[in-house]
Formats: C-alpha cells, structure tokens, sequence
C-alpha cells in the first residue's frame, strides 16, 4: 500500500484566496470491525469566514486487503446546515443500512467504496494521463458509476513544497464537493506514495481549497 498506519497529511484550507482553516487526513490505526482487520482513516476540514463555517468530519473503516468499505461516518456542519449519519456496510450481501434510519437495509455493491476509502483506493491503482476510469463500487448503488478522469501532468508549488503531481476530475452521482456541478481537482504526487497535496472543489458560495502544509 502507498499509505500505512501513521501517514498524517495537514492542509491549509482557503475559500479562494483567503486562508481561513486547516484540514488533515491521517490513517489513524488498524482496527476491528465485525472480525475483520481495516484501516481507520479520519479527514477533517475546519474554517471559515464570516456567516459561513465549515467543521466537518469524515470516518472511514475499509478492509486492509480488499479496501471494501464496513464502516462510514460522517458529521457535517457548513453554515446553518448540519447533519450525523453512520453507516455499516456489508460487502458480503451487498446491503448498509444507516444507524439513525432503524437500521433499514438498502442495496449496496459487491465490492463498496465510501467517499473518505475512495480516496485512498485511487492511491493503488495505475493511472495514465488522458483516460477515464469507471467504478461501480460506491457504497450507495445509485450513486454509481464513480468517474475519475486524469487530466494532465502538473508541478505545484504548495506551502509543503514544490511536487510534481498528476492531476485528477473525480465526479460522484451524488451531492458534495465531489458531485458533477462541484467540478473538483485533485493533485496527487506522481510517486509510489500518492498523496494528496491539493485539491479545488467550485461550491455555490465560491470555491474549498485544500492545500498540503505538511
């Protein structure tokens, strides 16, 4: 794997020019879910300007071997909008159901990805320059297919330093600064490690920056 237990990455957040928070990813530990060993992963963005804050928080659980999804956390505040949800998945049935929903099963896929395991599952796989990838493998069916288009090759200069990246177009079927009307880029390093070092989301109140520190 280009990531392991430890691996903690701190992002400068700017609403376009104007610094105004931190973010983090970081593979916490490997715990344990239903018997089964997973990576714990927690992304986190904090900021804002005023009238307009955004403290939200993204927990991932997916299998250390398969990255299937088994666990999905997600606490969102942004502005006057705040929302709890806590998923548990099941790739053996192809079912999660949503804890606060009495836990009704609705279908799933065979092999699910959530938001926060996808971005660590893109770190594995090879990618060429001017292809379109599609996965089937978003947790929620009718979010899928998943679209990762690799754009271009690009050397950025970040507060963390000066890399040389590829650049990726993710596109979801579902809302978020990953949705077809976000129209977000990432940079990921053109390395064996993969990580992310920026990332453009365009939201309906201007555009979320995310830019590595360290």
């Amino acid at each position: 794997m280009p990531f392991k237990v430890g691996e903690r990455l701190d992002y400068e957040v700017r609403f376009g020019s104007l610094k105004v928070g931190n973010g983090s990813m970081e593979v916490r530990d490997i715990a344990e879910v239903r018997g089964r060993a997973v990576w714990h992963t927690v992304f986190k963005i904090n900021g804002g300007i005023p009238l307009y804050r955004v403290n939200d928080l993204y927990e991932s659980w997916f299998d250390v071997t398969t990255l299937n999804s088994l666990r999905y956390h997600q606490d969102v505040d942004e502005g006057s909008y705040e929302r709890t949800r806590r998923f548990e998945i099941f790739p053996e049935r192809a079912v999660y159901n949503e804890v606060f929903k009495k836990n009704r099963e609705m279908p799933s896929v065979a092999n699910p990805l959530d938001d926060g395991s996808f971005l660590y599952f893109v770190r594995t796989v090879p990618l060429e320059v001017g292809k379109t990838y599609e996965y089937a493998r978003y947790f929620k069916a009718a979010g899928n297919p998943v679209r990762i288009r690799v754009v271009r090759r690009e050397t950025i200069t970040v507060p963390g330093g000066t890399f040389k990246t590829v650049v990726l177009q993710p596109t979801f079927q579902t809302k978020g600064i990953f949705s077809k009307n976000g129209k977000a880029e990432v940079w990921i390093t053109d390395d064996d490690r993969r990580m992310m070092v920026q990332m453009k989301s365009k939201l309906s109140f201007g555009s979320l920056n995310l830019y590595l520190r360290g």
